[in-house]
């Protein structure tokens, strides 16, 4: 039977209710969607604050150390540099003949797997823990440009248990926004300074899996020292980790 004349199609009302329901939840999402954009960009002015901030503090620290060097130099001084608070822990030896102490630290330490890294913070029980483990470790003091490619480029999130690619802010801000840690500078920051939430931060990041190194690694069995690899290498630990990043 045709509808009446001059009247259109009769809409059922179960068609209505699904449409209006559909409007609210579109209205809803096109409110949460316009909130969260504020919201992000409020974000990006803080964040690019605080990167600014912290390269200034970084430049800062640089040229007090010249001018501390320069005046030490003038006055016929000696001028002893300021004692390294972190050091870059790579794993270059594998499993074949480990005992379990060692392998019990390398698990303590949380390199399970070999060209893992780990940062680490210089106190006595950390110096003890690399000194037991030596011949499977080489290790030295990160620069900021080693710290930052590094986070950058492997860096992931231990987030319940799950490795999650640190591909957004809104990853490290749930994880550690508690810690006053909303960004990746943040993040960068609290592990170059070894800061009061240091424990927390890296904590957070996965251990890195870095490459095998451009140009392998000859004489492992012996220390950086005595012409080998592993040990103690100071700042020559960045050209290594630049090889493997």
């Amino acid at each position: 039977m045709a509808p009446p004349k001059g009247k259109g199609p009769i809409v059922p009302e179960h068609v209505l209710k699904k449409r209006k329901t559909l409007e609210a939840i579109q209205a809803d999402r096109s409110k949460k969607l316009a909130e969260e954009r504020a919201k992000n960009k409020v974000q990006r002015g803080v964040i690019f604050k605080k990167a600014a901030a912290y390269a200034k503090e970084y430049a800062q620290k640089d040229a007090d150390l010249v001018r501390f060097r320069r005046e030490a130099k003038k006055h016929s001084n000696f001028f002893m540099e300021p004692e390294p608070k972190l050091v870059y822990v790579v794993r270059i030896r594998g499993i074949n003949a480990v005992d379990p102490k060692t392998r019990k630290i390398l698990q303590l330490m949380r390199l399970r797997q070999i060209n893992n890294g780990v940062f680490m913070k210089v106190n006595s029980a950390s110096i003890n823990m690399l000194r037991l483990v030596a011949p499977y470790v080489t290790f030295g003091t990160p620069n900021l440009k080693t710290v930052r490619e590094v986070i950058y480029k492997r860096g992931y999130g231990n987030v319940n248990r799950q490795r999650i690619p640190l591909t957004d802010n809104k990853v490290i801000e749930e994880a550690l926004g508690k810690h006053g840690i909303v960004c990746m500078e943040d993040l960068i920051h609290e592990i170059f300074t070894v800061g009061p939430h240091f424990k927390e931060a890296n904590k957070f990041l996965w251990p890195f899996k870095l490459a095998a190194p451009k140009g392998g690694l000859p004489v492992k069995r012996k220390s950086f020292i005595q012409g080998g690899q592993y040990g103690d290498r100071e700042k020559y630990i960045n050209a290594l980790v630049r090889r493997m990043n």
